[in-house]
């Protein structure tokens, strides 16, 4: 048997690291929505701003990434990263009233009940079933 090797085992993992940055986040799918519904034309016509990329003028609305040239943003526009996202735009966004019904958080229905509701559960008797009525009254002792 040979002797371990003690040294070049570190790996940066430079593209997880990369991933974790704020400095390159993009914007979540219910920003994103968000943007959508209410300024659309706002975003898309914007006036020349020298800090962004291609002066501002140049916006992927559904992305939320600018582009240097018109010619970047074609070529965005028919990748398969463009068509993934608005995939995921079509099926909405993940709302907080979503993840609590998920939870079995969800708000209780304390509507009025009225006959007819009775009715439909409970038939015309008062019980749902024998089963049900017989489980709701005293044990019988036993002989």
């Amino acid at each position: 048997m040979g002797r371990l090797r003690r040294s070049r085992t570190h790996h940066a993992r430079r593209d997880v690291s990369r991933a974790a940055r704020t400095r390159v986040r993009t914007k979540d799918l219910d920003q994103i929505q968000h943007d959508i519904d209410h300024s659309r034309k706002k975003l898309e016509k914007q006036p020349i701003d020298e800090d962004k990329p291609g002066l501002g003028q140049h916006y992927c609305v559904e992305c939320g990434k600018y582009y240097e040239t018109d010619a970047a943003l074609r070529t965005h526009t028919k990748s398969k990263v463009h068509k993934r996202r608005l995939k995921d735009l079509k099926e909405g966004a993940y709302t907080v009233e979503e993840s609590q019904r998920a939870a079995g958080m969800s708000a209780p229905d304390n509507r009025q009940r009225g006959v007819e509701d009775v009715v439909r559960r409970f038939g015309e008797t008062g019980v749902a079933s024998k089963e049900e009525a017989f489980a709701h009254s005293a044990p019988a002792p036993k002989a």
